[in-house]
């Protein structure tokens, strides 16, 4: 079997000998995947499921930094299954790593995953009124609200999630307000925020948000996260991250 195709790179996640496949033209990984895995607090011998995991980043990235027993990554789009599925392969993560074809919103097939300890997600930040969109192309179903929403995202997590299991976003904090509005309806109660700066001086333009299925009101902020130093290097934080430090 070709694990690589012609259209493909295969890319060096620099994490213990890990790569993915991703398309040369179309939908790759960002600093927002890499952000919200190394967010995550996975306990040891758990399951995790990463909601639309497109290409895999998340979990490949997951199973690496943390000794998860099992890592599911959902995805509509079959050739990104498909990819993500060969990703593995090459990885030899088979038999804890794998990847389904499915819609968020097949109630059905939700409740045949059984439930997770945590969950995952890094889903289209866009809504589907803002700007113009081709609906059939797959960078616009990444981007934007196309095939499902944000609620259908926390619906999902709620019925995916164990009782007291974790649930990890990253979203825009313009959708903030939003994002715990729909949470605390669907009883997954925010523990853990934090902002994403691109540098010094401005405003975040990412938000990282831990949820506890049915957990008691409580909620910390972490420290602030910036990208960039002023002269636009990495900075330390951010270089430890990718694990060049």
């Amino acid at each position: 079997m070709e694990l690589i195709k012609k259209d493909e790179t295969l890319d060096d996640l620099q994490l213990k000998g890990l790569y993915v496949i991703q398309k040369k033209e179309g939908f790759r990984f960002g600093v927002d995947a890499v952000l919200l895995a190394n967010f995550c607090k996975i306990k040891n011998n758990t399951r995790v499921i990463d909601l639309c995991t497109g290409t895999g980043i998340i979990p490949f990235i997951l199973a690496g930094k943390t000794k998860a027993s099992e890592i599911c990554g959902l995805e509509i789009q079959d050739d990104m299954v498909e990819m993500a599925n060969r990703s593995s392969m090459y990885n030899k993560l088979v038999d804890r790593v794998k990847f389904i074809r499915g819609d968020i919103k097949d109630a059905k097939l939700l409740k045949s995953l059984n439930r997770f300890d945590a969950l995952t997600v890094n889903p289209p930040y866009k809504l589907q009124k803002s700007g113009i969109i081709n609906f059939k192309d797959k960078d616009a179903i990444a981007r934007h609200e196309i095939l499902c929403n944000l609620e259908d995202v926390i619906k999902a997590s709620r019925m995916l999630l164990k009782d007291n299991g974790r649930m990890y976003m990253v979203h825009r904090p313009d959708r903030l307000v939003d994002i715990l509005t729909l949470m605390r309806k669907y009883k997954i109660e925010p523990k853990r925020i934090k902002m994403v700066h691109p540098s010094y001086g401005k405003a975040p333009n990412i938000v990282l948000v831990e949820g506890q299925r049915d957990g008691g009101a409580f909620l910390k902020w972490d420290e602030p996260l910036y990208v960039h130093n002023p002269d636009g290097t990495y900075t330390e934080e951010i270089e430890k991250i990718y694990g060049r430090i």
